[in-house]
């Protein structure tokens, strides 16, 4: 795999030894177990796959490699570069100004772009409208294009299902930038629909059976399906693809669970004719990460920790998996961890921060779980298990441990 140029201090020397040793003793990816770190005082556990995948390393290569080409111009990004606070601070410390936030609200108004501004796409890519407006501008949208090569592979597998004329059903956050992208183009292609999650797989089967009124779909759906959608006539024939960093079990679920539908409505022996046998659109690293959590959690711990942008959606479906074994602390980095009695922990379902206390207690020796999402640098997952370290007054370091 290609190997990119990203600036060092993304990097841990450290981190980079213990992923080194995994893939040299596991190049087929076959053994999903933690990495084992016992310092005596407390182990670490961490997880087989975590932290930059292909597509976050190279759109962050071609954000410096920007910045190098460019002195002296204008540099945008259509919003976060990914969902990683550090980086996109480094970002900003370094000049390139963001267009829009994670929602697509305007910051900066389109209008005031010329044609000799540099504008970078992000790794979520971006939306044909957007595209388009860019273009008449003049702005070169290709050369700094980050789009990760397994949104685009999602794109391309709509545009198939539009030629075969099924309806699209995405399994996504509808305001997220990757499932904005996503349903601007399929909607080119074909009727497209966005689901969240499988409740809302089974509210769409009311509508598939005719059980509701249809004009409480559009209510019921309101800004996510597409422009000029029928339920009578588009929910006949249908396949299912998704943002790249969903829960990939929830994809399979929902997948499944209107195949059933299907099935119950028009038959086993009609089902081709209805539902698009797709196969799950996730990308590697969520499904690597994600695998590799499962096997964390084959293991007993005290808690665990999950490092990563709380507006991450690879890393908060992390979380999700782990806390169904045990305590998980969702983390920055390594200011949340303040003291040894207190630690600041990101809740996914209030959306607020905890503020913790006594989460050691006093347990002579602790086992922790640990693992990253795709857009956090390994650099950062190193600083928390040295700051872990340091408020356990642990006296060996974690060179000395990956050494031995």
């Amino acid at each position: 795999m290609k190997q990119f140029e990203i600036p060092e201090f993304y990097r841990s020397p450290i981190i980079a030894k213990v992923k080194a040793k995994r893939k040299l003793d596991d190049p087929r990816k076959k053994d999903f177990t933690p990495t084992v770190l016992n310092f005596g005082k407390v182990t670490f556990l961490i997880a087989r796959h975590f932290g930059f995948c292909y597509g976050v390393e190279n759109a962050i290569e071609r954000a410096y490699k920007a910045l190098y080409e460019n002195p002296g111009k204008r540099i945008f990004l259509l919003s976060q570069m990914i969902h990683n606070p550090d980086v996109n601070e480094d970002l900003l410390s370094n000049g390139i100004q963001f267009l829009q936030d994670t929602s697509g609200k305007q910051l900066i108004d389109f209008e005031s772009l010329t044609k000799d501004d540099i504008v970078l796409i992000p790794a979520f890519g971006t939306t044909v409208e957007i595209e388009r407006l860019l273009t008449d501008k003049a702005i070169d949208v290709q050369k700094y294009n980050t789009t990760c090569p397994f949104v685009e592979k999602v794109w391309n597998r709509s545009e198939k299902l539009g030629e075969t004329q099924h309806t699209i059903i995405i399994h996504g956050k509808y305001n997220h930038e990757e499932t904005r992208a996503t349903f601007s183009r399929s909607a080119q292609n074909a009727p497209t629909l966005i689901l969240k999650d499988i409740k809302e797989a089974h509210l769409l089967t009311e509508y598939i059976h005719g059980n509701k009124d249809l004009a409480q779909f559009y209510i019921d759906f309101s800004g996510r399906y597409s422009e000029g959608f029928i339920p009578e006539k588009d929910l006949e024939k249908i396949g299912v693809v998704n943002q790249t960093t969903m829960l990939a079990s929830e994809t399979q679920e929902i997948t499944d669970y209107l195949r059933s539908v299907m099935i119950v409505k028009y038959g086993e022996e009609n089902i081709k004719n209805h539902m698009a046998d797709t196969r799950d659109t996730l990308c590697y690293a969520t499904n690597d990460n994600q695998t590799a959590t499962l096997g964390l959690m084959e293991h007993q711990a005290d808690f665990g920790i999950v490092v990563g942008g709380y507006n991450s959606s690879n890393t908060t479906h992390l979380v999700e998996l782990m806390e169904t074994k045990y305590p998980v602390y969702f983390i920055k980095g390594p200011r949340e961890v303040i003291s040894r009695n207190e630690i600041q922990s990101y809740n996914i379902h209030s959306n607020k921060i905890d503020h913790i206390t006594d989460f050691i207690g006093n347990n002579n020796h602790l086992t922790i779980s640990i693992t990253s999402g795709a857009s956090c640098p390994d650099s950062i997952m190193d600083r928390v298990i040295h700051r872990f370290l340091e408020i356990l007054e642990v006296d060996a370091t974690m060179e000395q441990i990956v050494m031995e």
